[in-house]
């Protein structure tokens, strides 16, 4: 593979962007979420700080930046203590997407630590175990600017950048998998996407208007994306470049249609940050117009196409014969059935789980050789030497996360997963509280719709419904969009309607905290109090219901909706209970969530009073607007630095680069011959002037 030090620039860019949107989202919801009296206060899982233990011990215990608050003499509470390091994750990773020497190793550990000290009160879903991994290669593959070394001794990158790889094949192939794995009769009957745009977490206005097209398109949107996610991840490790590019296009693509179908949060910007492994520097300078003068094709080239036309033709006919697609043109209908059983995908599986890690090995062993082979050629055995070391630590980092990413990665199949060494199943065991690696199967399941809708009264009679700002509701309100934010309690309330109210304990404390009138709560549901019904005062009665939810069909003038969403009610999801409901307090006492000791008061020390104005500035505004607003930030400052740069490089040229050596050997020649040159006009032209001289009259006089 070429030189990746434009990809890695971008991925780098990229990464400190996604951090920025993951921590400015959860900042404006940690109130809400974690607060003193919020869902799930971060008091009642704080462990208390053990004075006698070591630093390094209770960290290893409890891998968070938390509980060092009161070593470090912060007098702040659980909640502020929260605050404090989403501001420093958000300012920290804004500073890191405008100045690129905060782009730095050393930065983007400090963004992992953060973000994990985070997770560990509320981010265990699977997309903050996807940032966290990525963010720790992150920490690799970037560079350790405060050393100043050059770039002749970074031969090393390319094995970290392919971690990288190895991460997107895992994340797209384990996804792809999971779904046939899973014998979801949707994916087996190729109507998953057809149902995927209204059961996905928060839909789009648009998501109704691609829900509405043709069953047969919609099934060969399936089939696509089975091909994407099965049968191009292997492509990322094919030894043709052109095969590489094609399946970057492809993933390109792919995740960039998730960004207009979904309020996926920042999964696809995440995503498209993968692919960039993908690439090179020749064919990034080819976009920006500095590649090489295209020339004649050379039989190399032509048959690097034919081998790229083959290899597609070959999945196209594959997926033909594998989804035995009719199409009937005269009724517009598609008849499709897959040709393969179950429990031949399952033996399929069995057999492709081995060679897809062998194939890692020798992806990973090429990028290792080479990268050696590069530092031997360095002149100077000091610098060899150098060169070596580096290439030895990095190299020993790299094949250990390869080697502990195997054991989520062969979860998959369990025959191949029971013959993975003790020992490699020993590391995963001690490091796997610090998330460097994990699995991944999105949308594995796709089925209908199911929606817990709350209710509040007065009076137990006449009952009110609540409405959230981003899950589907009220049947005449359009979805909303809503990215790269990420509404955690409104996804979850689509989790939790999948399953019983026993089986999402935090329900309990939702309603609790909502009979309490609790503001920071009711802020998560709606942030314009003349939304919230009960914002006067809080309900005397909740219960909760379970609603199923479809899409509306169109109209005959095809026409806009006026209905966004047709709903049937299913059953009772949580009683109805008022404030002292020995049913509420039983559930809150089974659950661990309710008080044991008294709430003390916030602490008043100057950085406490910083905080609560900054959170007073943005208690009031939706999470979307506030990511909206740092994304339109960073545009901005990136437009004034590119127009301000234009204007000082026309006024002022830029001074030449230092020419290597090599270059000023050959020049030298050059410039002596030129002087050589100038000294012999200088003369002949002297000699010339002289016997003017002497042809004069004066002169013969």
């Amino acid at each position: 593979m070429g030189e990746t030090r434009l990809p890695r620039h971008m991925f780098l860019w990229s990464m400190a962007i996604i951090y920025m949107f993951a921590f400015a989202s959860l900042y404006v919801q940690i109130p809400g979420l974690y607060g003193n009296e919020g869902v799930l206060p971060v008091r009642l899982v704080d462990p208390r700080v053990d004075g006698s233990r070591p630093v390094l011990e209770q960290i290893h215990a409890h891998p968070s930046l938390l509980w060092l608050g009161p070593r470090l003499g912060l007098d702040l509470d659980a909640q502020q203590a929260m605050e404090l390091l989403c501001l420093a994750g958000a300012l920290l990773a804004l500073g890191a997407a405008l100045l690129e020497p905060l782009r730095d190793s050393l930065v983007f550990f400090c963004l992992w630590a953060l973000y994990l000290s985070l997770c560990q009160v509320g981010g265990r879903g699977w997309l903050d175990s996807l940032l966290l991994e990525a963010g720790f290669l992150t920490v690799l593959v970037a560079p350790l600017n405060l050393l100043r070394w050059r770039s002749a001794f970074r031969q090393h990158d390319a094995v970290t950048f392919w971690l990288v790889r190895w991460l997107l094949f895992r994340l797209t192939f384990g996804s792809g998998v999971a779904k046939l794995a899973s014998h979801c009769p949707s994916w087996w009957g190729l109507t998953a996407v057809k149902h995927m745009f209204e059961a996905q977490g928060i839909p789009l206005p648009w998501s109704w208007f691609i829900q509405q097209l043709p069953d047969w398109y919609l099934k060969l949107g399936t089939v696509g994306l089975l091909v994407t996610e099965i049968a191009v991840p292997p492509l990322y490790f094919a030894p043709i470049r052109h095969l590489r590019l094609a399946a970057f296009y492809i993933q390109a693509v792919y995740q960039v249609k998730l960004m207009f179908v979904g309020n996926y949060g920042f999964l696809p910007f995440l995503s498209l940050a993968l692919t960039f492994s993908l690439l090179d520097d020749d064919h990034i300078s080819y976009w920006l117009g500095h590649g090489k003068k295209k020339s004649a094709k050379t039989w190399h080239q032509t048959i690097m196409s034919l081998v790229l036309l083959a290899v597609f033709a070959a999945i196209i006919y594959g997926t033909k014969v594998l989804f035995t697609l009719e199409m009937d043109w005269e009724t517009k209908t598609m008849t499709s059935k897959t040709a393969f059983t179950q429990q031949q995908f399952g033996n399929w599986l069995k057999l492709v789980t081995g060679p897809t890690i062998w194939v890692g090995v020798l992806s990973l062993t090429w990028e290792v050789v080479a990268a050696m082979l590069g530092c031997v050629c360095v002149r100077g055995c000091l610098w060899k030497l150098w060169g070596l070391v580096q290439w030895a630590v990095i190299v020993s980092a790299a094949v250990a996360v390869f080697a502990i990413s195997v054991v989520p990665y062969s979860s998959m199949e369990q025959v191949y997963s029971s013959k993975i060494l003790p020992e490699v199943r020993q590391a995963y065991s001690l490091v796997e509280r610090y998330r460097l690696v994990s699995a991944y199967s999105l949308d594995s399941r796709v089925g209908g719709r199911s929606e817990v809708v709350l209710e509040g009264s007065m009076d137990k009679n006449t009952w009110t419904e609540i409405e959230f700002m981003y899950k589907p509701g009220n049947v005449g309100v359009a979805p909303p969009v809503v990215a790269p934010h990420q509404p955690r309690l409104d996804w979850q309330m689509s989790q939790a309607a999948q399953g019983l109210a026993e089986q999402s304990p935090w329900f309990t404390s939702l309603v609790h905290c909502l009979l309490q009138g609790n503001k920071d709560v009711v802020r998560l549901i709606q942030t314009d109090s003349a939304q919230y019904p009960f914002s006067q005062a809080p309900p005397v009665y909740l219960r909760a219901s379970l609603y199923q939810y479809w899409f509306t069909q169109t109209a005959q003038d095809w026409s806009g909706p006026k209905e966004w969403w047709r709903r049937d009610y299913s059953e009772e999801f949580y009683p109805a209970v008022q404030l002292g409901d020995p049913t509420l307090e039983g559930m809150l006492n089974q659950h661990g969530l309710k008080e044991t000791f008294p709430i003390q008061p916030s602490p008043d020390s100057p950085l406490a009073q910083a905080l609560k104005q900054v959170r007073g500035h943005v208690q009031t505004l939706p999470g979307h607007l506030v990511l909206w607003s740092l994304l339109a930030t960073v545009a901005t400052i990136w437009l004034f630095k590119t127009l301000l740069s234009g204007v000082l490089g026309g006024r002022k040229a830029k001074p030449t680069p230092a020419e290597p050596k090599a270059k000023k050997a050959k020049a030298q020649p050059a410039a002596k011959n030129a002087s050589a040159s100038s000294l012999k006009a200088g003369r002949e032209n002297s000699e010339e002037s002289r016997r003017d001289a002497d042809k004069s009259p004066k002169k013969r006089k």
